[in-house]
């Protein structure tokens, strides 16, 4: 399956997908899915969210597993101090029409931090689009997103076809927090975004008519 990353340009044939103006902006909670020391991944989101405010049809909340400590042990009815921690991504992640993910790749896979904030929810989840960024060495997290899609699915989520991929994340980027080369990154996040606004419109209006059953 081909992806846009962001070592490839975007095709001028692909068409646009947009929001119409007139409608309520999409609200995006934008997933910071890695917690460990000396984590990339702020510099990574740092430029999806400008991508994001760049439009009007997106407003932006950022949810980040290293700022909530919760336990790999799940329970249906979390201590008072489990549910404290709940409470700081909770609400956001429901309020959320949609989602952007960032994720590395951590022996071929997604963090256990990011799973363990995706089990702890299940609701939040349900009926809405995901867009998937990854960043990494040669396969530029791709493996990840592969098993992310899978994850998301059997949450009832759907994943959007395109993502934005970074090989040689630390190298691709400069002091400035910027890619070396940000034409084609952009063009990707672009096609990736739209393809997510059309989805949690989509999505919205519908459960709008009619709760979603599934």
């Amino acid at each position: 399956m081909k992806t846009a990353t962001a070592e490839s340009t975007v095709s001028a044939s692909v068409p646009a997908i947009s929001v119409q103006a007139s409608e309520a902006p999409v609200r995006v909670a934008v997933v910071v899915g890695s917690n460990r020391e000396g984590r990339f991944g702020p510099v990574v989101a740092d430029w999806v969210l400008a991508r994001i405010r760049e439009r009007d049809d997106f407003e932006a909340e950022v949810v980040d597993v290293a700022s909530v400590q919760l336990p790999t042990a799940l329970s249906s009815s979390p201590s008072p101090t489990v549910a404290a921690e709940l409470a700081k991504v909770t609400p956001a992640l429901a309020a959320a029409d949609a989602f952007v993910v960032l994720t590395p790749e951590y022996n071929h896979s997604f963090p256990a931090g990011l799973k363990n904030l995706i089990d702890w929810h299940y609701s939040e989840w349900r009926a809405k689009p995901v867009a998937l960024v990854s960043y990494g060495g040669l396969s530029g997290g791709l493996r990840a997103v592969e098993h992310l899609r899978q994850v998301f699915a059997e949450l009832h989520a759907v994943t959007v076809r395109d993502t934005v991929s970074f090989q040689g994340a630390g190298a691709a980027f400069d002091a400035e927090g910027q890619p070396r080369d940000p034409a084609a990154p952009a063009a990707a996040a672009k096609v990736m975004l739209d393809q997510l606004g059309w989805w949690a419109v989509a999505l919205r209006e519908a459960k709008g008519r009619r709760p979603y059953g599934g």
